[in-house]
């Protein structure tokens, strides 16, 4: 059953108070109102008595041998305690996400993009550190840069960045006899697009603080998405065993993906170890840029053909994706975008060509949409293209060819749940539009009061974007969430504790732990343990995964807890059809017979749990089929914008969605996830890029970087739809990525629409829809 739910321009959805509220409530966040506030304690806000600070030394080049390396002027200056090298690293100099040899823990004899680490400092004070930087003598020989993504693919070996080749991943897709279909299509239409650069721009950058210990281990503060894929690449790079390091997550200032690998961790502890020292590590903004991964930029060669009323007949896809210098997550990306490279739309016969390719550009990996968003601007963009061409609007062209339950995806997987494209495309189309804009009024229209009009030039477009998002890892990855759950009286009242190794990165989790424990365990009262490696792994707070798995982890672990609880009661009251409700314990026949306090007395109750999802398989490396992922998503957006089409300036007047989330586990957060999407969507669409020529970053800040602030993110009309998934806990489906996928193209096609411009590229510059094409 479908459950609408529509939140109204500039309402909010109402809070329980603190410490209170369920599954399906909306309790108020416990680091809310300290971030707001300015007192949440970030990884940068580290600190301890007798810490010293580390550095890094990066390369100005994107490509280069190094010649010589001279550390002696630094080592020499007063207040450095150390300055290390490749030579320094404990143990295997070589880590990475998915292949422990993917890349140098300091760079070896070359450097392979700028901003590769070099070597590092610890001294007294970060600007000792910094000066000791400078002394550091590097003797370079720089090397001609592989800069082009579509060279590698013509000449792989040739320009090979890495010694294992040019190509990261190739991944195919067929589905029938495409060139069969071609001599039937009666429409053909075809477009080559591209995406930039993108930046995950979490306001707190990278930070850390390492601790040395009495047993030759080292502890490790730090903010990261994923603590115990960071401690099996951290522990052997340090020539420790896993169970000398302790990790504990930090303040997360954001993440979206891009703290998914490794940044300062190694370094710091490196540092602390041989300094018998707590090191801190803080990047600054400039650093951040050259200290993570980004999202992948794309080019891309679509071609669709179909029947003279709009039905898809094939789809003929190429997809390049630049990975830049090293692995890091571009082989998993490959296959997202090869998966659902056609996106949530029924096509018999399909041929994708997905590439994932090394180059001496910055290297890219996981970001919010992971391979999707990029798939997604282009497929939304040909159906845009095909509706023009049969005669159709943007609105029925999508619904004719949507997928619904049943429905196979381009890997042949089936659609077994609920998938309702049509009717979350009519229910979007049924929103109304917002009213013209009062030109009278200068912050209404494009430019706002800087007066670059009055409302000439200005016209109206409104575009259309549906997104398909996988949900959990994928391709046969055993993903798995570890809870532990406590059950104790403490001053007169049950409490629940909590503990996974989930990161909380910003998105709420905290309090979904929190609001099932209380579900399950019907008690008030409940904390959530610090995030660290004393418990079993909770993987990574990525692929809209955690609501997901550790939400089952923690419910499945209340629901052992519960059992015990009520096996402890049965035998107190003789009964066996007892249940928990309200802090009591509650028989069928008579009624509440006691509380939760009653039974337990001094007994604490202590259940771990694992939680999986069900398999999935890889895809065939030949025909890409197989059952790839754990779960789908859906999200449809529609945009309204006013361009200046004199001056290229466009202003979003408004954004509507409407999105399938399964079930509400929090209604504010869901919400949030919503809107936070939808931002780094129209980002993606109007501003943000991370500009490269020649392998080199032109804009590493936030003044040339530029992202959306309260003032470009218009009003958004929410209609939230509850389809559940059986398979899922509470049947929820995973909310936050879906919705960047969707806001992009959606903005985009509201362009052209005011403006007629093709504009194939994101994101779309003001030259772009004053000279076209």
């Amino acid at each position: 059953m479908t459950f609408p739910i529509e939140t109204p321009l500039a309402d909010a959805a109402p809070a329980a108070a603190p410490g209170t509220g369920g599954v399906g409530e909306s309790p108020l966040r416990p680091d809310g109102t300290l971030k707001v506030a300015g007192e949440f304690a970030y990884a940068s806000d580290l600190w301890m008595e007798g810490m010293v600070w580390g550095a890094t030394l990066r390369s100005p080049h994107p490509r280069a041998r190094i010649r010589s390396l001279d550390i002696g002027p630094a080592l020499a200056m007063p207040g450095v305690r150390a300055v290390l090298t490749h030579e320094d690293v404990p143990g295997r100099r070589t880590f990475g996400i998915d292949h422990p040899d993917d890349q140098p823990v300091l760079a070896i004899d070359q450097v392979r993009y700028q901003g590769e680490p070099v070597a590092l400092v610890a001294a007294d004070h970060p600007e000792t550190a910094r000066r000791a930087m400078d002394r550091i003598a590097v003797e370079y020989e720089v090397l001609e840069p592989v800069t082009d993504p579509r060279a590698v693919l013509a000449d792989p070996e040739g320009l090979k960045v890495q010694d294992r080749g040019g190509i990261t991943r190739y991944q195919p897709v067929r589905v029938g006899d495409v060139d069969a279909a071609k001599a039937g299509a009666e429409v053909v239409v075809s477009g080559e697009y591209e995406v930039g650069i993108q930046d995950q721009a979490f306001l707190g950058p990278e930070a850390g603080l390492a601790i040395p210990t009495e047993d030759g281990g080292v502890d490790l503060h730090v903010s990261t998405q994923w603590i115990h894929n960071d401690l099996k690449q951290i522990a052997p790079c340090l020539a420790l065993r896993e169970d000398q390091i302790h990790m504990t997550l930090a303040g997360v200032g954001g993440a979206f993906g891009g703290r998914e690998d490794l940044s300062m961790q190694i370094h710091a502890a490196m540092l602390a170890l041989h300094t018998g020292r707590p090191v801190k590590m803080s990047y600054n903004r400039y650093e951040s840029f050259f200290g993570h991964v980004h999202r992948h930029p794309a080019q891309m060669r679509y071609e669709f053909g179909a029947t003279r009323d709009g039905r898809l007949l094939y789809a003929d896809v190429e997809i390049v994706l630049d990975g830049g210098a090293y692995t890091s997550s571009t082989m998993n990306v490959v296959g997202n975008a090869a998966s659902l490279g056609v996106g949530p739309y029924e096509i018999p016969n399909i041929r994708i060509d997905g590439y994932g390719v090394y180059t001496n550009n910055p290297p890219c990996g996981a970001m919010r949409g992971f391979g999707a968003v990029q798939a997604c601007f282009a497929y939304e963009s040909m159906m845009d293209r095909l509706g023009a061409a049969c005669g159709l609007d943007p609105v029925e062209v999508r619904r004719r060819n949507a997928v619904t339950q049943g429905s196979r995806l381009a890997t042949g997987q089936v659609i077994e749940s609920p998938a309702p494209l049509a009717e979350m495309l009519t229910r979007l189309e049924a929103m109304p539009l917002p009213p013209e804009p009062d030109r009278s009024d200068l912050r209404d229209l494009p430019g706002g009061v800087s007066q670059t009009t009055h409302g000439e030039g200005v016209v109206r477009g409104v575009g259309y974007g549906v997104g398909l998002k996988n949900i959990c890892f994928s391709e046969g990855f055993d993903d798995l969430s570890t809870a532990r759950v406590r059950l104790e009286v403490v001053g007169g009242e049950a409490a629940a504790l909590v503990h996974t190794a989930a990161a909380e990165v910003g998105q709420g989790l905290v309090t979904v732990q929190e609001q099932i424990a209380r579900t399950e365990l019907g008690v008030q009262k409940v904390t959530i343990a610090p995030a660290d490696n004393r418990v079993g792994d909770a993987g990574s707070s990525s692929a809209s995964r955690q609501s997901y798995m550790t939400g089952g982890a923690v419910k499945t672990a209340c629901e052992a807890v519960r059992a015990e609880l009520l096996a402890l009661a049965g035998r107190r009251f003789g009964r066996t059809d007892l249940s928990v409700s309200g802090g009591k314990i509650v028989s069928r026949a008579d009624g509440a017979l006691g509380t939760i306090e009653d039974v337990l007395g001094d007994t604490a109750i202590e259940e771990t749990r694992e939680y999986h999802h069900r398999r999935t398989t890889p895809m065939d490396p030949l025909t890409g089929q197989g059952r790839t992922h754990t779960q789908l998503a859906l999200c449809v957006h529609r945009a309204v914008v006013d361009v200046d089409v004199e001056l290229g300036l466009v202003k979003v007047v408004e954004l509507a969605a409407v999105q399938d989330v399964g079930k509400i586990i929090n209604r504010t957060g869901v919400e949030g996830q919503i809107h936070g999407g939808t931002a780094q969507g129209l980002g993606l669409a109007l501003m943000e890029e991370i500009v490269v020529t020649d392998g080199l970053v032109r804009n590493p800040s936030f003044t040339d970087y530029l992202i959306p602030t309260i003032l470009d993110m218009p009003p958004m009309r929410l209609e939230i739809l509850e389809n559940p998934d059986p398979e899922a806990p509470y049947g929820l489906r995973g909310a936050g990525e879906p919705p960047t996928l969707s806001s992009t193209p959606a903005v985009v096609a509201a362009v052209r629409d005011a403006t007629g411009r093709a504009l194939t590229r994101v994101p779309v510059r003001p030259e772009h829809i004053v000279a076209g094409p």
